[in-house]
């Protein structure tokens, strides 16, 4: 019996431990199911793709969803829109800033150095706003600036961080498929922030265009760059052209399939309708008056090579050995 109960008990020890092996198979195998399933999960989801234009210029690309209102996707796309316009005008300030240093007050601005002695106009803010490192004396021209640079180095942080933070947003990246978001244009702007603190740690003044820019206190009355910039209540979206109402969803215009691409123009209201997108690309144009100028080219060489003037030579002639037998060669009409 104790040799019986001794087999029974191994055998139920080896059937046990057959079955926790299989257990154990059978959870890894449902773990990497599940690892697998939530990988599919957090997969991106397939967006529409818009293709945002002014006018006939390409301005950047706009992942969305069919599910978005218009409403939501005119302000986001305004939002970026607008954005980029903001790191284009600083960008461009920027340059200015490290060739002749912080703008003069505006009572000072255009004066010549005989009007600001005269006047007894002093700039507060020169001894306060002074650059990293020191730096040098560049006379703006056009007495905007006070011509207080920095140093060299100081340069050369402001003007890469304005080349990485215009490769961000650039127009390129829609031949680079690459979408525009709102976190990359912040993240431009943040750039460009830091790089001007690192130079001016003391900030620069609040009269400053670069300063006003980061604030959001900017004045851009009577400037080209304010016929640019769309508010965001007056903005309007244009596809196929019609108007894309504020009521609506995107679904209602371009169907429930996720994986579309279409262009859209941003208008501003009461400007009207944008033009008609052409048929052919700029690209596609080019290469259609290139096949063209070189089929011309082909048939003036064969209009060229189209001489039928050897046709009158005696060599030509396929009758000159039958008229040579029967004598019929130099034969001429008329008095000798």
């Amino acid at each position: 019996m104790a040799t019986r109960a001794g087999l029974l008990k191994r055998s139920l020890s080896s059937t046990a431990s057959v079955i926790t092996c299989k257990l154990l198979v059978y959870y890894k195998v449902l773990i990497t199911l599940s690892g697998f399933l939530s990988d599919q999960r957090t997969l991106p989801a397939v967006m529409v793709q818009i293709h945002v234009k002014r006018g006939e210029e390409s301005q950047f690309l706009f992942n969305t969803s069919v599910d978005v209102s218009i409403e939501t996707l005119v302000q986001q796309v305004a939002q970026i829109y607008n954005g980029r316009l903001k790191v284009d005008r600083v960008c461009s300030e920027i340059p200015e800033l490290a060739d002749h240093g912080i703008t003069l007050p505006p009572n000072m601005q255009g004066l010549t150095e005989d009007q600001v002695t005269e006047l007894k106009l002093t700039d507060e803010w020169e001894e306060k706003c002074v650059p990293s490192g020191g730096g040098e004396f560049k006379k703006d021209e056009i007495g905007r600036r006070s011509g207080h640079a920095p140093s060299d180095k100081m340069k050369n942080v402001l003007k890469k961080t304005v080349e990485e933070a215009k490769a961000l947003i650039s127009k390129k990246q829609v031949q680079a498929n690459v979408c525009v978001t709102m976190d990359m244009v912040n993240e431009a702007l943040d750039q460009l922030r830091g790089a001007v603190m690192i130079v001016y740690p003391m900030g620069l003044p609040p009269h400053d265009p670069i300063r006003m820019e980061f604030e959001n206190k900017e004045d851009l009355s009577g400037t080209q760059a304010s016929l640019q910039v769309i508010p965001e209540e007056e903005a309007q979206l244009w596809w196929a052209s019609k108007e894309m109402q504020r009521g609506k969803k995107l679904q209602d215009y371009v169907g429930k399939n996720e994986k579309t691409k279409i262009v859209v123009k941003i208008q501003k209201r009461g400007q009207g309708a944008p033009g008609r997108e052409p048929l052919l690309s700029e690209e596609q144009h080019k290469q259609m008056m290139l096949h063209y100028y070189r089929r011309q080219e082909e048939l003036k060489k064969l209009d060229e090579a189209d001489d039928d003037s050897h046709l009158q030579s005696e060599w030509s002639d396929r009758h000159a050995l039958k008229r040579q037998f029967q004598g019929l060669t130099n034969i001429k009409w008329g008095p000798r």
